[in-house]
């Protein structure tokens, strides 16, 4: 059955072989069809396939009902197939084109996420095989199961296969890859030079909306490419260039390079220019890219001295969150962050104490506390009201708070008392498998030290 399939001439020739005789069909057999199926169709003139005699396209060959008699075959019986049969019929399918919604991509996915434990090697590195094109690898990128999941063995494949691969795959593709790095926070060299090689040749050919998909990555895992130097250089031209085609992904990219302490001063002084801030406040996604531009503009003053182009103007100066960020709210229930307030709660009070305290420029801390000299903990009605850390929802304007002069006010008068920052670090905050943390944690870290705060991670 296995010849017969491979040597069909056309579509209807395979679904016939596999449809007709079923006691002859083995579940080894079903991925070898789709994949048959697939390689007909883009051989077809304009994909056009042929089924009983008629020309068809790649739509109409996926309702014909020997299709749907494959299709149902494969989900009624897929619970009894082996491992790499199940994945090699989700690739097949992924490279057929089948929307993720269809019932036997749906099952297929469902059976997989069931088995993704007992996967081997063999099961997940054939995603990477030499069959792989642009189309099946968007595929599976985009499916929830390989997204969703992070596999060990999936990643070591991917490593691999990756920098071999990189030159043949579109800029959606890549990007696709890079999403899937950075949610996963895997800080793996091999892919992420990969990612920064391919932007190095290819970024004056993209639009900024595609590079900054593929600059996160690097700040995520706070991790500076082994070409930056060369790569860095070239985001600045190209930002030059088309800073204002898309403000929200150039003041994302920038918040990238700030994260990992680079500072690109001829961008700046476009990003903070009467002409692209008017062109901000006009546009739907004004409040957040005014967000973005008071912490790149609070960065400037903390960590970049040397700057002397212009600054944000003070009137749209926000604070960069307000509260919580969203992953510490979703994952509470698992983070340590509870356990710390009840020992604080028992050992000195929740008057000496904050939680979930917000700072200028809007960095929120888990817990904040003012220690004096011999090392005792203040309650908070014994500290000066002109030594406190200004909070996110007093009535003062963020925009009339200088970041230097909270420097100052924090310690000038440390030989009495110094304000605390108590970290709870999870296991989100840090690159996978790793003591790193992760790039926007670690520059919230070096600005909260400059603005006077001694921070005790936890």
């Amino acid at each position: 059955m296995k010849r017969l399939i491979e040597r069909s001439r056309s579509v209807g020739e395979v679904l016939r072989w596999v449809t007709q005789n079923p006691s002859k069909v083995s579940a080894s057999h079903y991925p070898i069809a789709l994949h048959k199926l697939g390689q007909l169709l883009q051989q077809q003139p304009q994909g056009q396939a042929t089924v009983n005699g008629e020309s068809r396209g790649p739509g109409q060959m996926l309702e014909q009902p020997e299709f749907q008699t494959l299709c149902q075959a494969i989900i009624s019986g897929c619970s009894k197939f082996d491992n790499f049969s199940i994945v090699n019929c989700l690739y097949a399918a992924a490279a057929l084109g089948l929307p993720g919604e269809s019932p036997l991509v749906r099952v297929l996915e469902e059976e997989s996420r069931s088995r993704l434990g007992r996967f081997n090697q063999k099961d997940v590195s054939m995603v990477f095989s030499s069959e792989a094109n642009n189309k099946a690898l968007e595929a599976i990128f985009s499916s929830q199961l390989f997204y969703e999941n992070r596999q060990e063995r999936f990643i070591r494949s991917m490593a691999e296969w990756l920098p071999r691969k990189a030159e043949n795959l579109t800029p959606y593709t890549m990007a696709l890859i890079a999403k899937y790095v950075a949610r996963h926070r895997l800080r793996e060299p091999r892919l992420l030079d990969t990612i920064a090689n391919f932007l190095l040749k290819r970024g004056e050919q993209l639009d900024s909306k595609v590079i900054q998909k593929l600059v996160f990555p690097f700040s995520r895992m706070n991790y500076r490419p082994s070409n930056h130097s060369e790569l860095f250089p070239k985001l600045e031209a190209i930002l030059e260039q088309k800073a204002g085609s898309s403000p929200l992904a150039t003041v994302n990219i920038l918040m990238s390079m700030f994260q990992l302490s680079h500072f690109p001063q001829t961008v700046l002084h476009q990003v903070f220019s009467p002409a692209f801030i008017t062109n901000v406040m006009s546009s739907p996604y004004a409040l957040i890219v005014r967000r973005y531009l008071s912490l790149l503009d609070a960065a400037v003053e903390l960590e970049f001295r040397d700057y002397s182009g212009p600054r944000l103007d003070p009137r749209y100066r926000v604070l960069m969150f307000e509260h919580a960020l969203t992953a510490d709210e979703a994952n509470r229930k698992y983070s340590y962050k509870g356990l710390v307030a009840e020992a604080l709660r028992q050992l000195v009070g929740e008057e000496c104490y904050r939680q979930d305290e917000v700072l200028p420029p809007g960095y929120c801390t888990d817990f904040l506390l003012w220690i004096n000299r011999a090392g005792t903990v203040l309650p908070l009605s014994r500290v000066p009201a002109a030594f406190k850390a200004p909070s996110a929802h007093t009535t003062t304007s963020p925009a009339a708070i200088s970041l230097r002069s909270s420097v100052l006010a924090l310690t000038s008068d440390l030989q009495d008392f110094a304000p605390v920052v108590l970290s709870v670090n999870d296991k989100w905050h840090y690159c996978q498998n790793s003591d790193i943390l992760v790039g926007s944690r670690a520059m919230r870290d070096r600005h909260l030290r400059l603005l006077g705060y001694c921070l005790v991670q936890v």
